[in-house]
């Protein structure tokens, strides 16, 4: 796995990038441009991807754990399998029930409150 440990991207430009299997433990992405990025398998535990734009992106299987998407556009983008344990999604853009419903976990992950009652009423397995 490639990795830069604590590095400044905000706002960077990542559109369309083949970020396979990369490790941005830790990393500002604040703002960051990730429109139909591959991060699939990347690790992201503790990103910070503010107002990051993530449309269409595949972070299937990408550890998410304890990141703060705050604010980030994820309209479209495959979740599948995606570790959000510890996240911070309350905010994000554009988050369906459909795209979290395929999610490996959502333990003590911080959501919005309507969408986490429909969840837990339909996939309890998610929050355990």
């Amino acid at each position: 796995m490639n990795e830069i440990k604590e590095a400044n991207f905000n706002e960077g430009n990542f559109e369309r990038a083949n970020l396979k299997r990369f490790n941005f433990k830790e990393d500002n992405l604040i703002g960051a441009n990730l429109i139909k990025a591959n991060l699939k398998c990347g690790n992201l535990r503790g990103a910070r991807l503010h107002k990051a734009d993530l449309r269409e992106s595949n972070l299937k299987e990408a550890n998410r754990e304890r990141a703060n998407i705050i604010k980030a556009n994820l309209q479209g983008a495959n979740l599948g399998a995606a570790n959000f344990q510890g996240a911070n999604i309350s905010e994000a853009h554009f988050l369906s029930f459909g795209q979290l419903s395929k999610v490996k976990t959502l333990r003590n992950t911080k959501l919005n409150s309507n969408i986490f009652k429909s969840l837990k009423e339909k996939h309890l397995t998610l929050f355990e």
